[in-house]
């Protein structure tokens, strides 16, 4: 593999799976890391959920695990350990998703990585941190997500408590252990210091959750109860049209003036004149433009808000965004080659002008790479005397 991009040269010794940690090494990868991923013998058990090309192959799997090599290793045993062990003083980063009870039982904790190691950083992906009273419990995007309040949430919006329809708290907790991972790689560059990072689901969720809905709780005393109103009025939702739905937010005083200049509702008196009054009566609004969006088409209303510049934009399925226009235009989708046929993933996000990423190559079998791994480390041996 060729690798380019901002973290060409940086080595990743990646023992996560799921998708929490995997989904942060596979940025790395399409940044230009050296992803070697440790997998036991029977796999990350990813590879085992959803609809893929062949067995051990599911498209989640083969999605968050793309450009990276497989290493079969059974930690348990002396050899493999080893092994570990010889990877591990040749990294920049070490990263794993086992409690810390499990890792240290392996005898791969911080203290024994950091002495084969100093600079590395190692970073533990936890459900809850380990000064925390939980922090012996298992724990998935579903149990997490309740955790932090996201099926409250959802019942303010639709009366039922509800999981979101996307795993976020471990994408979200992914996403947490890469800017951590590297702003530890940023401070190693300036001073040679490697050290332990520490990122938990539990407390990534409920940092992201209060962000908004810490609200009047923050304050002493509480100005009012933890929630953002706007963000669960039951009337904020896509509106109904003439022939479908659309999503759409008039939002500051300027887009509202526009609107109501444009379409006159009836209901649309001074009384909603401003941003602070309409956040005050915040259902009673969008209950309001729900009544107006109903009586125009979604194409009538995407011509007239965008004329408006009024964010407004179709709701899509999932399976549109494979032809959607402005992201095939974008270049967003990369289709690779691979063993077990081509396939088209969705792309790096991001742009660089000097170091762009992209998708380096496919997901790995299990253990592709575990004799050119074996390989490489007997040829530095030999180099080293």
């Amino acid at each position: 593999m060729e690798h380019t991009g901002p973290l060409s040269g940086v080595r990743v010794i990646d023992l996560t799976a799921m998708v929490m940690g995997p989904y942060c090494t596979q940025i790395m990868a399409d940044m230009g890391a050296d992803v070697i991923k440790i997998e036991p013998p029977a796999g990350d058990n990813t590879r085992y959920i959803s609809a893929g090309p062949e067995p051990g192959m599911s498209g989640v799997f083969v999605n968050v695990n793309r450009g990276k090599r497989s290493v079969v290793l059974d930690l348990r045993t002396e050899d493999d350990a080893r092994t570990l062990r010889e990877l591990i003083r040749g990294g920049d980063v070490f990263i794993h998703s086992m409690r810390a009870k499990a890792i240290g039982e392996l005898g791969f904790g911080y203290r024994e990585v950091s002495a084969l190691n100093p600079s590395i950083i190692y970073t533990n992906c936890y459900g809850y941190g380990r000064r925390g009273t939980d922090a012996n419990l298992t724990a998935y995007d579903d149990t997490i997500q309740a955790e932090c309040g996201l099926p409250f949430v959802q019942e303010q919006l639709t009366g039922t408590p509800g999981y979101v329809g996307t795993i976020m708290a471990d994408k979200v907790a992914g996403l947490t252990a890469l800017y951590a991972t590297m702003m530890a790689l940023f401070h190693r560059e300036r001073t040679g210091e490697g050290q332990e990072v520490e990122v938990a689901m539990f407390e990534t969720m409920a940092a992201f959750m209060l962000v908004e809905h810490a609200n009047g709780a923050m304050f002493t005393p509480p100005l009012g109860p933890a929630v953002y109103p706007r963000a669960v009025a039951p009337n904020r939702k896509p509106y109904r049209t003439k022939d479908g739905y659309i999503s759409a937010l008039v939002y500051n005083d300027k887009q509202w003036s526009a609107f109501v200049g444009a379409v006159r509702p009836p209901w649309a008196g001074e009384h909603f004149a401003t941003l602070a009054q309409r956040a005050a009566q915040i259902d009673t609004v969008y209950a309001r433009l729900g009544e107006t969006f109903a009586e125009r088409t979604t194409g009538q209303w995407l011509d007239l808000l965008r004329s408006l510049d009024i964010p407004a934009a179709p709701v899509r399925a999932l399976d549109d965004l494979f032809d959607n226009e402005h992201l095939n235009a974008a270049g967003f989708f990369e289709t690779v080659d691979a063993p077990y046929g081509a396939v088209r993933f969705p792309g790096v996000p991001v742009g660089f002008s000097r170091t762009p990423g992209r998708i380096t190559g496919p997901a790995p079998r299990l253990g592709a790479h575990t004799a050119d791994i074996a390989d490489e480390l007997r040829a530095d041996a030999a180099d080293h005397g």
